[in-house]
């Protein structure tokens, strides 16, 4: 055999090698992909939240005592039962 007909399939095994080349491979060669982190980036500020907002209508005051009782009538069993109310009604009631 002559070298040519050695080389030949060493370089056709090479061509084949580096077409299946990615893009991690790439960035060794100074390739940056613009993408990449994206989705990480995007998840990181859905995360994050606003240290100062604003609302439209001002929040109601609350009373930490009236949840203490709530939290108490709960323990002890006494709950209030509350109001029933019908969101229907029927067609023979006047």
């Amino acid at each position: 055999m002559t070298i040519k007909t050695r080389i030949l399939p060493l370089l056709a095994c090479g061509l084949l090698a580096a077409g299946c080349a990615t893009i991690e491979d790439k960035e060794f060669l100074g390739y940056k992909d613009p993408g990449f982190g994206e989705a990480n980036r995007a998840t990181f500020a859905a995360m994050v939240i606003n240290p100062d907002p604003r609302y439209d209508t001002p929040i109601p005051a609350t009373s930490a005592e009236h949840a203490a009782q709530a939290i108490e009538r709960y323990r002890t069993d006494k709950v209030k039962v509350p109001e029933r109310v019908s969101t229907t009604e029927g067609i023979g009631d006047n």
